[in-house]
């Protein structure tokens, strides 16, 4: 029997994902009661209206969120997010916030989708979310890169340090075409490996 497991978080009106990002706005285009002026009776519809910024919720960073020239998600091809062979790698946040690369030596990282899993996703939706983060090194992303991992997430605000303003992570992981995956949650739900990761997401296209 399948398993299966959700490592997303809801995305709901008013939801901050990320410090200075507006919440989304989650509303009625149509409301049900409106819908009964075109619809006989005891039909009735919902369409629903979202405002929000591609950074909202758990999302995929593509290769365009970093550079300019780089693939959006509708370039993206489907084998990029479907049924990926996963491996957690588990760091807990009261340990280091710092990943370094001695954390993903003697794992085996090709073709993978590599999760870290840090804990911090205890912290969602509250204020301490956005405190330093749990965040991989630039050395760290160029071991994942060098051994040829597929994609990378987190269960942290940001694959990056934010207390800076550079992004090495983003820049390694995303100038190879390595998808990032932030705000993860759920993970210690997860086996170490042997199991599929499909973050499939809407085909935008300039997101």
């Amino acid at each position: 029997t399948e398993l299966f497991i959700d490592l997303s978080h809801t995305i709901e009106a008013g939801l901050i994902t990320y410090k200075g990002l507006p919440a989304p706005i989650i509303c009625d285009f149509l409301s049900r009661d409106d819908s009964k002026s075109f619809y006989e009776e005891g039909t009735t519809f919902q369409i629903g209206k979202i405002e929000m910024v591609s950074n909202t919720g758990t999302y995929i960073d593509c290769p365009l969120h970093r550079f300019a020239d780089g693939k959006d998600l509708s370039e993206m091809g489907l084998e990029s997010f479907a049924d990926l062979d996963g491996i957690v790698i588990r760091v807990p946040h009261a340990e280091t916030l710092t990943i370094t690369e001695k954390y993903f030596e003697g794992h085996d990282v090709r073709s993978k989708a590599v999760l870290v899993q840090t804990g911090w996703d205890e912290f969602w939706n509250t204020d301490n979310y956005f405190n330093p983060n749990p965040h991989l090194t630039k050395d760290a992303a160029e071991y994942l890169r060098d051994n040829g991992a597929k994609l990378v997430g987190i269960d942290s605000v940001n694959i990056d340090d934010t207390t800076g303003n550079s992004r090495p992570v983003h820049t390694t992981l995303l100038g190879s075409e390595i998808l990032i995956v932030e705000h993860l949650c759920n993970l210690a739900q997860l086996p170490a490996a042997g199991f599929k990761f499909s973050p499939i997401p809407p085909k935008f296209k300039g997101v």
